[in-house]
């Protein structure tokens, strides 16, 4: 009789594991191939990110290096223009500081020539002079000769003056110099003892202005005038006709002086 052995559970139990390691091995032999091509897609994927961000990059770089280089020739442009405009501003500068001397050296000869023009007129215009306390109008040439004549008195030459002051008077017969006049050429007619042409002339400067500062002094030369010529009554009328006529001038209290010396 044959006897059958069955198999040993260990056998079924090997069998098992070793059938599990077998569908182990392939799962894992796929799972490895999936991730494998997972990987491969996203390191492609990576590369390709990269290389647009690459491109992009330079891209970018690309328009700044554009950007910058408009900038350089925007800012050379903008240089040339300012070293233009400096160059303008510096011949108008010296445009303006030309007109400025020319403008100075016009507005100089302007001067210079109103001044001269003041002076030519001054030479032939008449002006307002003052002479013994009266304001009048003359002419230039009138005030010279005036003043020429009287120089000549001051100086001590009475024949000289005599003749330079009788021909004032009658070149100049309506001046405002003439009461003046009169009285120094009948100082000078006096000097020169022409007592009755002095007399003459201080009546005359009385006729025409009795209220002229000179007036007392020359009522007194009248005076003077007479006691030379040895009319001593005629000097006292005159000497009281002083007194009265004008009691608070000086030549009042000389005439006071002279009256008792010739009484």
């Amino acid at each position: 009789m044959s006897i059958h052995r069955n198999p040993s559970p260990w056998r079924h139990t090997a069998a098992a594991v070793a059938a599990a390691l077998c569908l182990g091995a392939s799962s894992l032999a796929s799972a490895a191939l999936f991730e494998d091509d997972e990987a491969r897609r996203a390191i492609l994927e990576l590369r390709q990110r990269t290389e647009a961000q690459r491109l992009n990059a330079e891209r970018v770089a690309e328009e700044q290096r554009q950007e910058i280089s408009q900038l350089r020739r925007s800012l050379l442009e903008l240089q040339t223009q300012i070293e233009a405009l400096r160059g303008e501003i510096a011949r108008q500068h010296g445009q303006n500081e030309q007109l400025l001397r020319e403008l100075a050296d016009i507005q100089r000869r302007q001067k210079d020539i109103a001044q001269g023009v003041d002076e030519r007129l001054r030479k032939v215009e008449p002006a307002k002079v003052s002479v013994d306390g009266r304001e009048f109008i003359a002419d230039p040439t009138e005030s010279r000769d005036f003043e020429a004549a009287l120089a000549i008195f001051r100086k001590g030459e009475f024949p000289a003056a005599q003749a330079a002051f009788a021909d004032f008077i009658k070149r100049y017969p309506q001046s405002g110099f003439r009461p003046t006049a009169l009285f120094w050429l009948g100082n000078a007619q006096y000097a020169n003892r022409d007592y009755r042409g002095a007399i003459a002339n201080f009546r005359a400067l009385l006729t025409a202005s009795p209220d002229h500062p000179r007036a007392p002094e020359a009522v007194l030369s009248i005076a003077n005038c007479q006691i030379e010529l040895k009319d001593n009554a005629g000097a006292r009328r005159t000497l009281d006709e002083l007194v009265k006529a004008y009691p608070q001038s000086e030549a009042a209290v000389a005439a006071k002086e002279r009256l008792a010396r010739l009484r």
